[in-house]
């Protein structure tokens, strides 16, 4: 008889054998802090024109060297549960504005570290969680009388650059003017009339060489791809757009045809060409000029695109075909079939350019609005484009922004040293404990100049101190100034470093909402994990035969 192991009373008689438990300020609200803490240090240094980039290599060894929080924390593979509410918090912030994911982790961070420190000194969580959000309750409450500026026609580039600068500066700083002018024509144009503004209408094309001044913005769209075909060059071309193969159309059913003697065989082979023929004929008669494919142009087909002087153009992104069917007005069709004139769409210009020595395909619309523009961006390596392009990204999400909200505020701390000037003063008005909580948060705001200053290499103490008493003055724009040698400080609003009021608004409540969630956590059980199979390893499945 096997002898039976009773299990230890408690919490582990109620579990499946293997399962984690942790209760309690020790076991679980310090190392929850204590993970996120680690976890915001890591982005700290990657806050503002001067900080670091971080080379992340992701789960499929592809790499990545850049300053953008937005993509440290999506291409990481964070596990550690509360940190993972910090990355959420961070991926909502990101669908909201578009930017200011940093703002969040590193205030989030910051908030945690100073609850730490009142934990320890005796406070309880929910009243440090009470005392934040009557802090995050009167910094929203102060914040609109910090607006310093507001766009107000999003129409007009010199005012929307305006605001494109700053969020362009903390990504390409010394290049803030010539991206923020690049994106500001690119979006204006496909700004529609009463409509709302749509981030994926403006695209980009990163083409290797050259430097970051030769980019242009094309108001249509660009692929780097070669025409089919021998014809490069269509004015004022009508589009049509297949997503299947512009080849001979096989049959649905397999079937089986027997051949006799050589005339059927001959037969045959030319009914199906006569068959080709007669679609493209009728698809050139019906006034198309340039044809795109979503799959592979049979050589006959090529054949008679040629012989009815039609341009081709094979697209294998269905992503890609949308888009351009969006940028051209027309219609994608499933089959070869002649298109009617609703289905076509229209581009001033249909040619193949080259740009350095890479061939693109160019759809053109010479209109003042366009429905899709395309930023082509130059550069020496991919990695740079592709920090460039997150810029662009952060610089087009700033623009939907200004096109909900124009209000601008001070930037270069300005705002967050003036807002933890008035919260210690709110602070000391409260009569309870919560008054720590809210001073405490004050002090995670002030640590935003401190953490420029120590990414420029200044003294930040020195910094938080000139800065102080400026604001005591009054003079509520006065920020860091990142272009001097010491800790010394500058108007921002005349330095034309503004921040959209949406990203300071939204930054301090998700960062708020996730310090509180995370301090409430009191236990973490963990199941056992699941048994069974291992997961397939990457690239070892068996491909299934038909």
């Amino acid at each position: 008889m096997a002898l039976h192991v009773p299990k230890a009373p408690g919490f582990a008689q109620m579990m499946k054998e293997g399962a984690r438990h942790f209760s309690g300020l020790e076991e679980a609200v310090y190392r929850n802090i204590g993970a996120c803490k680690e976890f915001a240090k890591t982005v700290r240094t990657a806050y503002g024109p001067n900080g670091m980039n971080k080379m992340v290599i992701n789960h499929i060894e592809k790499l990545f060297v850049t300053s953008d929080a937005g993509t440290i924390i999506r291409e990481l593979d964070v596990e550690h549960p509360a940190a993972k509410l910090m990355v959420l918090a961070a991926q909502m912030m990101e669908q909201e504005v578009g930017d200011g994911t940093n703002f969040v982790i590193i205030l989030c961070g910051a908030l945690l570290e100073g609850a730490e420190e009142l934990l320890r000194m005796g406070l309880t969580p929910s009243e440090i969680s009470e005392g934040f959000e009557l802090a995050l309750e009167k910094a929203l409450e102060v914040l609109p009388s910090l607006v310093v500026d507001k766009v107000e026609d999003v129409r007009s580039e010199t005012q929307v650059m305006k605001a494109l600068r700053t969020a362009i500066m903390s990504k390409q700083y010394g290049q803030e003017d010539f991206i923020s002018q690049l994106i500001g024509k690119a979006c204006i144009s496909v700004l529609p009339e009463g409509g709302s503004f749509n981030v994926d209408n403006v695209r980009v094309c990163k083409i290797l060489g050259s430097g970051l001044n030769n980019s242009s913005v094309v108001h249509g769209m660009v692929f780097k791809r070669q025409v089919e075909g021998d014809v490069s060059k269509k004015v004022k071309a009508k589009i049509v757009i297949y997503s299947c193969a512009i080849d001979i159309m096989q049959t649905e059913t397999k079937g089986t045809v027997l051949i006799k003697n050589a005339d059927e065989l001959k037969n045959f082979s030319r009914g199906e060409e006569n068959m080709l023929e007669s679609q493209i004929k009728a698809i050139a008669d019906a006034g198309a000029d340039v044809v795109v494919g979503g799959a592979k142009f049979g050589d006959m087909a090529l054949h008679y695109l040629n012989k009815y002087g039609l341009m081709g153009v094979r697209l294998t992104s269905k992503w890609d075909l949308r888009r351009l069917c969006k940028a051209v007005g027309a219609t994608a069709l499933p089959r070869m079939t002649a298109p009617t004139k609703e289905e076509m769409g229209y581009a001033d210009i249909v040619c193949v350019d080259e740009v350095g020595d890479t061939d693109v395909v160019v759809f053109r619309l010479e209109g003042k609005e366009s429905r899709v523009s395309t930023i082509v961006i130059r550069g020496a390596t991919n990695n740079y484009m592709d920090d460039v392009e997150r810029a662009i990204d952060d610089g087009v999400n700033t623009f939907k922004g200004v096109t909900k909200d124009g209000r601008l505020v001070a930037g270069a701390s300005a705002t967050e040293i003036e807002l933890a000037r008035q919260l210690t003063t709110f602070g000391d008005t409260r009569p309870g404990l919560e008054q720590y909580a809210v001073k405490k948060f004050a002090v995670a705001l002030e640590g935003f100049a401190k953490i420029l200053a120590e990414n420029t290499g200044v003294k930040a103490n020195e910094l938080v101190s000139k800065l102080y008493a400026a604001h005591e003055e009054g003079q509520k724009t006065t920020g860091f100034d990142i272009n001097a040698e010491t800790a010394s400080v500058c108007d921002a609003v005349n330095a034309n470093i503004l921040d959209l009021y949406l990203t300071k608004m939204w930054g301090m409540k998700y960062a708020t909402n996730a310090a509180c969630t995370i301090l409430k956590v009191d236990q973490i059980i963990m199941a056992k994990k699941a048994g069974g199979p291992r997961p397939p390893q990457q690239g070892g499945a068996d491909n299934d035969e038909d």
